[in-house]
């Protein structure tokens, strides 16, 4: 037995809500970009992912016209911080629809740490960052989706295994679900890949 529903069963963002619900989990782009007007801006996107391996891309999703979006089309840079398990207070709060002349750096006490090759400042407590340059946008209805390519990837060599390899037990990345769930890390397991082998 199951049930279904259409778009036009779940009017609104009746259906968008079920779609989160659903599609989980999903690692969160912890974005910092700064306005033309020199702001900067700091935001969670849960709508998130490697777009591209070569050239390296990831891309975000802005659901209409927020300020990542906006500064990031007017400078063509930003930055995608890693979201950690301890900062979820931090990131949470960032999500809260400040007004644009107010930095979210500064309203919620999150420290700069200086960006290699882009004029965004990175979160200094992530372990993790992606410099991005501007590749394209997408839209898509409602909703925006932005691709960028990666100049840099700079990570705190506290979360670096003896090979030089990121320890994802040590990154403890959250993830969105549906609703106002969040996720931690859980059992993490590795499995190899099983290669074709013709008889």
């Amino acid at each position: 037995m199951r049930t279904e529903w259409t778009p036009k069963d779940l009017p609104g963002r009746d259906f968008y809500k079920l779609m989160t619900a659903v599609v989980v989990p999903r690692p969160i782009a912890w974005v910092s970009t700064t306005s033309a007007e020199g702001v900067d801006n700091l935001a969670p996107h849960s709508f998130f992912t490697i777009a591209c391996v070569e050239p390296p891309i990831v891309q975000f999703t802005s659901v209409e016209r927020k300020d990542s979006l906006v500064n990031v089309e007017e400078t063509g840079e930003f930055v995608v911080n890693l979201a950690p398990e301890r900062l979820q207070d931090h990131i949470n709060a960032s999500g809260t629809a400040y007004p644009a002349h107010l930095s979210e750096f500064d309203e919620l006490g999150v420290q700069r740490g200086a960006s290699s090759l882009v004029g965004p400042p990175r979160v200094a407590d992530s372990p993790a960052a992606l410099e991005c340059e501007l590749y394209s946008t997408l839209r898509l209805g409602n909703s925006t989706v932005v691709f960028g390519r990666v100049v840099n990837i700079t990570v705190d060599e506290a979360v670096l295994t003896g090979d030089g390899h990121p320890d994802v037990e040590l990154l403890r990345p959250l993830a969105r679900l549906g609703r106002n769930e969040w996720s931690t890390l859980g059992e993490v397991r590795a499995i190899d890949r099983i290669p074709y082998r013709p008889e």
